[in-house]
């Protein structure tokens, strides 16, 4: 099975007489050139049916109709094979932004988790945060395929309060660490796999722990951490100039230890040519920034026999 996660950046469907169209690959609060944004969905289609990936997690998709219309307008004009089981369940994210799943394969149970509060899961609360609060920022998507179960995330970004953010992260760290060991009896030997956005800046130079440490040390084995060190980036910020890797995959240790050659790929030829690291061949029609399929580059991996 080959999976793949790619953050959409802001997709949402937007009025615009019968038909709708597809609101482009740039944030809201950024003012851009909105004739961009057929060319950037054109981009993104091209991108995920060059994976040609079974099953594709997606953050930060507005609602299933957003994902019904990205599916029958533009990324089947591809010649990409349909996507049959197609699912965007309503987070808790402000702007609407959602987590979606494409998949060729029959999904099993798929469990929405954006209701919990801290105390559903037995959670110590932080200084300042409300118990009636979510504890996460969008959702932790649980998605049974065969005998893999996925947990699909998208944390809180960094912005605009980074310690306050911290925190919001740290818990969501904690829950989706809490929801995996109420799930399974022993998580080290179940095949699970967390994949998405977990918005982690990757800075040694920052005066805060990682976030993310929960699901870390031993509890997980990244397998983006398969990958050379200078090649381990799928986001270009063009405010600081620096590169990071938000999106993960990672593994339970039996997952991990039953694929120890499967190593990651990171598809970069979507992204706009500012993120001058990248040197190799971009998809027709990407420019410096924008048009784009995204800002995130899509992450795959293979897994055969899954």
């Amino acid at each position: 099975m080959r999976i793949a996660s790619l953050n959409t950046q802001n997709m949402r469907l937007l009025p615009n007489r019968e038909l709708g169209r597809l609101h482009g690959a740039w944030d809201s609060d950024d003012p851009e050139d909105p004739r961009l944004d057929p060319i950037d969905r054109r981009l993104t289609a091209e991108l995920l049916a060059g994976i040609d990936a079974d099953l594709v997690a997606l953050q930060e998709v507005f609602d299933l109709a957003t994902l019904e219309h990205f599916h029958a307008r533009y990324l089947l004009p591809t010649g990409t094979r349909p996507y049959p089981e197609r699912v965007c369940l309503p987070g808790n994210d402000g702007r609407g932004l959602d987590l979606a799943v494409l998949s060729r394969r029959a999904l099993g149970a798929v469990r929405s988790h954006a209701a919990l509060r801290p105390g559903d899961l037995g959670l110590e609360l932080p200084e300042g945060v409300d118990p009636e609060m979510p504890v996460f920022r969008r959702d932790c998507l649980m998605v049974e395929v065969g005998a893999l179960t996925l947990f699909v995330t998208h944390f809180k970004s960094p912005y605009p309060d980074e310690a306050a953010a911290w925190r919001t992260r740290h818990l969501e760290a904690l829950a989706t660490r809490a929801l995996i060991e109420r799930h399974f009896d022993d998580p080290a030997k179940a095949l699970w796999l967390i994949l998405g956005d977990l918005n982690e800046p990757d800075d040694p130079e920052l005066p805060l722990p990682r976030a993310t440490a929960p699901l870390e040390h031993g509890f997980s084995v990244d397998l983006m951490a398969r990958m050379p060190r200078p090649e381990r980036w799928t986001y270009y910020d063009p405010h600081s100039g620096r590169y990071h890797c938000p999106d993960v995959l990672l593994a339970s240790p039996t997952l991990a230890a039953r694929y120890p050659d499967a190593v990651p790929r990171i598809l970069r030829k979507g992204l706009g040519s500012e993120a001058a690291r990248y040197q190799g061949e971009h998809l027709p029609g990407v420019g410096r920034h924008r048009p784009h399929a995204s800002d995130h580059a899509a992450v795959a991996i293979d897994l055969p026999g899954l």
